[in-house]
């Protein structure tokens, strides 16, 4: 018969292993960049990735809940219709989303889950009056 020490040290076992399993199969994917995505995006299209970039200038439209995200040379809509918004959604911030990529009548549209704003810069310099 096993001692009550034994068991504790099997039980013990039996957990560790099953947390290692189950942090090797959930393990998330890298964030990737627009310009990164958007390389080829047959690969990334219906799977659940996390991207960030920039808020384009004059994009945001909240009646069709969308933005378009810029990174140096490339673009994407973001549908954020579904999505959990932090506060500061604003254009030229960089945001961090997370989603899943679909074609959409020939676009590809970033179709986002979450979507987190970075803090705006406290070294901004003070508009002038």
């Amino acid at each position: 018969m096993l001692t009550h020490r034994s068991r504790l040290l099997i039980i013990g076992a039996v957990l560790t292993l099953a947390l290692a399993a189950t942090l090797l199969i959930n393990t998330p994917e890298a964030t990737r960049t627009v310009d990164e995505v958007m390389e080829d995006p047959e690969s990334l299209e219906g799977r659940q990735i996390a991207i960030r970039g920039e808020v384009l200038d004059g994009s945001i439209d909240n009646t069709t809940s969308t933005f378009i995200l810029h990174g140096v040379d490339q673009q994407i809509i973001i549908d954020f219709s579904d999505a959990s918004v932090s506060n500061g959604l604003d254009d030229n911030r960089t945001v961090y989303a997370e989603g899943i990529l679909v074609e959409k009548n020939g676009n590809w549209v970033f179709e986002a889950d979450i979507i987190k704003t970075s803090c705006p810069s406290k070294y901004e310099e003070a508009s002038e009056e």
